[in-house]
């Protein structure tokens, strides 16, 4: 019974941080959230958590969202698996009479045709679903296209439009995508504590106070809980300032102002709306060049990515000295500004490191090397060529994919060499930008001893790791060149393998 007890006050509190989440949006400046709703009227099953934009946002697909309608699922574990069935079944969603999809149904006929239903889950797909396919790894949205195919019910995708239309009881596949399009599936969410630390961030940018991570409670979850008593269902930014001021969140402005210019890139499209302090002017947006995580048709890396980058950057640096970089965006991204904004270039960057810890600030003076370990460099001949690949395996394991990509497409290559942490590969083997400024240097300094006979040798760079340690890297590009980063389909959705991106030389 306890152990109940404590399940619910912890999901209670996880629909309250993603509202928080959502919330703290209407305090920043250049943010397309006008309100937010917090368990009042809505479509029933879809109004945990209800946000409105304006102007409508852009995601996925021709059309803007102008307002995004949430069901919150929180598990005790993470272990949990579902798949398309699952859409069908009522105690999926916990409930008795209606499914998912049959919610879905009757919410569609309730709101604007521009509204975006979105389930939030800390469940995870299961493996070899129909419906993994099915959702977008640019911003979790129903791949529309894909499911209405042109293919017969007997197909793979024909089964989950036969099952979910036999379930709704429609007549053809026209009734089914009027019901499923805009439906978005954000699963394994982020923790209770990755909430926590993105909220803090948020608070930070908004100019309220931030709860200390040593404290056993999180004020805001409480807040939440005061604003249902109080029946301020619905919040915007006027009155969201006014419950801050009376709860005593508003935060002093320093005498010493944050003199960093917040600065982001993004090529794709995460579960969050909103680029936290970063203003309109100051955002690359690529997300029309990619689709999910792969350049659009006709696109190429070299001739229509690398360009803006690069202006972009040499313009904002003319507006500040000082970075805080945001890099939603590819790894062959973050290594091309680590280029741009080079040791030498005078210019000042912390980074916005995301991570299942939260997001977090990393700076080269942190003081987080004394807590990382260095890597492990192994060299293997492969042949008589002359080029050199490097094999970077911090988030994942790389060395055995990338030998196989060298012996089918590139047999010039004739040394590898595998960087690998002691502990093996994790999302927390890098302890922050200190630490991950120390690992990109010794990356350099190996590659720059082996090619010591040979400058002009090429490198080619595999990586799996954060994007920070790719930033650090393209820093010592002139140890490294020419060189050549490629991007792993992570997504399993194109070629399942390496695809070149940028040549640097």
């Amino acid at each position: 019974m306890a152990d109940a007890t404590v399940a619910r006050w912890h999901g209670d509190n996880y629909q309250a941080r993603v509202f928080w989440e959502n919330a703290l949006n209407l305090l920043l400046p250049h943010s397309c959230v006008v309100e937010v709703t917090f368990e009042a009227d809505g479509p029933k099953a879809f109004d945990d958590v209800i946000v409105t934009y304006d102007p409508p946002v852009a995601r996925s697909g021709p059309n803007r969202i102008s307002a995004e309608y949430h069901q919150i699922k929180w598990h005790v574990e993470t272990g949990g698996r579902f798949g398309y069935k699952n859409f069908t079944k009522p105690d999926f969603i916990g409930a008795r009479s209606f499914s998912l999809l049959e919610r879905l149904q009757q919410a569609r006929r309730a709101v604007s045709t521009s509204a975006q239903f979105t389930l939030l889950t800390t469940y995870r797909i299961k493996d070899g679903d129909p419906l993994a396919a099915l959702i977008s790894g640019n911003d979790k949205t129903l791949l529309v296209e894909r499911l209405f195919d042109g293919t017969t019910d007997r197909s793979r995708m024909g089964k989950v439009r036969k099952c979910w239309r036999e379930h709704l009881d429609l007549e053809d596949d026209d009734q089914l995508r009027a019901v499923v399009h805009g439906l978005r599936v954000v699963d394994s969410h982020r923790s209770l504590r990755e909430l926590r630390d993105h909220i803090n961030l948020k608070a930070e940018a908004a100019g309220i106070l931030s709860c200390n991570a040593a404290d056993s409670d999180f004020r805001y979850d409480e807040l939440a809980r005061q604003l249902k008593v109080r029946k301020l269902y619905a919040l915007n930014r006027q009155s969201l300032m006014q419950f801050c001021e009376e709860e005593g969140l508003l935060k002093e402005r320093s005498t010493a102002p944050d003199n960093f210019l917040p600065v982001a890139i993004r090529s794709f499209l995460g579960p969050a709306a909103d680029i936290v302090g970063a203003a309109p002017e100051d955002t690359l947006l690529l997300t029309d060049d990619f689709r999910q995580r792969y350049l659009q048709e006709g696109r190429e890396w070299q001739r229509d990515i690398r360009p803006k980058v690069e202006r972009f950057l040499r313009a904002v640096v003319k507006k500040s000295a000082k970075l805080r970089l945001i890099l939603d965006a590819h790894a062959s991204i973050a290594f091309l500004a680590g280029t741009v904004l080079h040791l030498k270039s005078g210019v000042e960057t912390h980074l916005v490191q995301k991570g299942r810890v939260g997001t977090r600030t990393w700076r080269i003076d942190d003081d987080s090397d004394a807590k990382g370990d260095r890597f492990e460099i192994e060299e293997e001949q492969l042949g008589k060529g002359r080029d050199i690949a490097i094999a970077i395996s911090v988030s994942q394991p790389t060395a055995s994919q990338v030998r196989a990509y060298l012996a089918a497409k590139l047999p010039g290559v004739s040394k590898l060499i595998s960087c690998s942490m002691p502990t093996g590969p994790g999302q927390r083997s890098i302890a922050g930008g200190e630490h991950a400024a120390t690992l990109a240097e010794q990356i350099s300094n190996h590659a720059r001893a082996v090619k010591e006979y040979d400058p002009d040798a090429v490198i080619h760079v595999f990586p799996a790791a954060p994007n920070s340690l790719l930033f650090y890297l393209g820093q010592h590009d002139q140890a490294m060149a020419p060189c050549i980063v490629y991007e792993f389909d992570f997504d399993r959705q194109a070629n399942k393998t390496y695809q070149p991106s940028f040549m640097i030389d």
